[in-house]
């Protein structure tokens, strides 16, 4: 996996004045986009599509320094109009191009990045391989923003909403792994953009033949495999760091990658406050 994303970086340098076919490369290296994009946010800490653009505008702005005129240098770049290269130029500089051409900077340069393999991993991670047949998945859903760190505010109000009745009521629907009340991420953005919406759906799993109640929102989910981890601590931040180490950590030392599909959590105890809490993170996966 470092290998295949140190490849995705010299790619992408050698196309920042083109499209870059990242579909294309994740087949040449055996892997899907679909993870070599979550990989990359993982690790990158930002996503795919921002560090292009980052490094489009680094470069960039030697061109902008030089005598070319600004149209041919927002074309080059894949920018139709002088005006939608300014944003972009001004999103990451601070300042726009004529202001650079006239002052000389302020410029804030995106390096390139590389990726090394570090020694780490020296806490096991309690992890176990599931492959479980379609089920469902029954609830409350709602459209939120993704938030990387601390408790998402818009997740608590959507909780917070739901009766206390209906938890009960939600409990007794379940009836397959994962047990009890679930917090579900599904139609997250390949590139995982802070900001970026999600579905979260506040529920549980039932069989795929189980009926769903009028009034509940459902995610139908196809039999496949699972990587299953175990977390204990202060929540949700032993959540962050859980979901981390799968990138740092689990996926680079073991034979599998993420697939396209919901990532769950089940809550198996927690403190009356909900300070801490032990968990599974059930993540879809399947063999490189």
């Amino acid at each position: 996996m470092i290998a295949g994303l140190n490849r995705l970086i010299e790619v992408v340098e050698t196309h920042l004045d083109d499209d870059i076919d990242v579909g294309g490369l994740a087949v040449d290296l055996g892997t899907t986009e679909y993870h070599l994009r979550r990989m990359f946010s993982s690790l990158a800490g930002m996503p795919l599509s921002e560090y292009i653009r980052r490094r489009r505008m680094s470069v960039a702005a030697a061109d902008v320094l030089g005598a070319d005129d600004l149209l041919g240098i927002a074309v080059r770049y894949g920018y139709g109009s002088t005006e939608a290269f300014g944003r972009a130029f001004r999103s990451v500089h601070g300042v726009g191009p004529s202001d650079v051409r006239r002052d000389g900077g302020p410029l804030h340069t995106q390096p390139q990045l590389r990726f090394r393999l570090t020694v780490e991993g020296n806490t096991p991670m309690d992890t176990r391989i599931a492959d479980r047949p379609a089920f469902r998945l029954v609830g409350h859903a709602a459209r939120v923003p993704l938030i990387h760190e601390g408790a998402n505010p818009h997740i608590k109000a959507h909780i917070a909403s739901i009766p206390a009745t209906e938890h009960g009521r939600l409990k007794e629907l379940s009836d397959t792994e994962p047990t009890g009340l679930l917090q579900v991420s599904a139609d997250v953005d390949p590139d995982y953009r802070e900001g970026s919406e999600l579905t979260y759906l506040h529920g549980v799993a039932v069989t795929a033949d189980s009926p769903v109640p009028d009034d509940l929102d459902a995610i139908e989910v196809p039999a496949g495999t699972w990587a299953v981890f175990r977390a204990d601590g202060p929540y949700p931040a032993v959540l962050q760091t859980t979901w981390a180490a799968t990138a740092t950590d689990w996926f680079p030392s073991n034979p599998w990658r993420l697939r396209p599909g919901p990532s769950i959590v089940a809550v198996l105890d927690r403190a009356a406050d909900f300070s801490t809490a032990s968990c599974e993170l059930w993540l879809p996966v399947e063999r490189e």
